[in-house]
């Protein structure tokens, strides 16, 4: 496979799940706002923890006066300038799809294509004025739709696994900075931890990884923070956590570099960073995360996913151009 190709695939991937996840989160918090008159009096504070999470701090107080509730739904949902707003996402995915059209199936390229011009024509915002809700909805049903038509209409190949690697590495990233900024920024101050408002903001939490219904199946009892925790980093089936996650990273790099998963031998560093990272978080316990300071070791993984990402870009991009220099060369010998 070309570099150029693996390189658009996993930011496809990744562009796309971003935008979900963008819009989960945005419909889950406006949805909070609705629901918790406790939280009028720390709205600033709510939807700054927004963009705390994204990183996108200093770049939204570049254009908006000031953090208010439409200013930052206008910021993450349409905002061009940004390029971590669900617009600039579906854009930048659509894009990347456009240059390898001939190795996504047509019905991918439609789906992803459909969403995107359904935000340039103006569309998506009409939608969105008429009904926050319906707008939300259909943007995470249009987007697991394509998940759901990649999955099912492209062949499980090599391209399919660097799919994999942007979706489930950006899903890890994602779920990682939710908790940590539940955890950092939004602890209460003059409340009870398991008090009202604690107990609502991490509903919240798993709403935003669609977690609450799974998670109620799984402990079924009242929401406590360590067990969101325990559910969201640790669960081995739940796809939107950490482990699952990692796994699913770790799975697909050793099906790319062709490395049985029980060798220790590796081909490149990325399947080292994914296999420490998964026996670390496989084998550490809950309270052993708590000791050593949950936001201090949210903070070490996503630096460590970064790596794993940086690594990928770099490394296989330099892999795949040798094995390519490598099959051209014995092609001519053979010719």
């Amino acid at each position: 496979m070309l570099s150029r190709v693996a390189d658009a695939l996993f930011w496809l991937s990744r562009y796309t799940e971003r935008a979900e996840n963008n819009a989960r989160m945005l419909d889950v918090n406006l949805q909070l706002t609705l629901d918790a008159q406790l939280l009028s009096s720390k709205n600033q504070q709510h939807w700054e923890s927004i963009l705390s999470t994204l990183e996108d701090n200093e770049l939204f107080k570049k254009h908006y006066p000031e953090i208010t509730k439409d200013s930052v739904v206008e910021f993450i949902t349409f905002d061009r300038r940004n390029p971590n707003s669900v617009y600039s996402c579906l854009a930048s995915a659509r894009e990347n799809a456009r240059t390898v059209r001939e190795q996504v199936s047509v019905e991918m390229w439609e789906q992803i294509n459909r969403m995107f011009l359904l935000f340039r024509s103006g569309e998506a915002r009409r939608m969105f004025q008429g009904s926050t809700y319906e707008f939300f909805k259909w943007m995470l049903e249009a987007s697991q739709l394509f998940q759901g038509i990649a999955d099912a209409t492209m062949s499980h190949d090599e391209g399919w696994e660097f799919i994999r690697l942007g979706k489930y590495l950006e899903r890890a990233d994602r779920t990682s900075r939710i908790l940590d900024i539940k955890y950092h920024v939004l602890l209460p101050t003059g409340e009870q931890i398991g008090g009202n408002v604690d107990t609502i903001q991490w509903m919240a939490v798993l709403k935003s990884c669609s977690a609450l219904e799974p998670y109620r199946k799984h402990y079924r009892g009242q929401v406590a923070p360590w067990k969101v925790v325990e559910f969201l980093v640790k669960n081995p089936t739940f796809p939107r956590s950490v482990l699952f996650c990692v796994h699913s990273v770790d799975e697909s790099l050793h099906k790319i570099t062709g490395v049985d998963r029980g060798d220790l031998n590796y081909k490149v560093e990325a399947e080292r960073l994914s296999g420490k990272l998964l026996a670390d978080l496989s084998f550490i316990t809950i309270a052993e995360i708590f000791d050593f300071g949950l936001h201090q070791y949210l903070d070490r993984m996503q630096l460590r996913l970064t790596e794993i990402s940086n690594v990928i870009y770099t490394e296989f991009c330099e892999w795949l151009e040798t094995e390519e220099s490598e099959q051209s060369q014995l092609q001519e010998q053979v010719g």
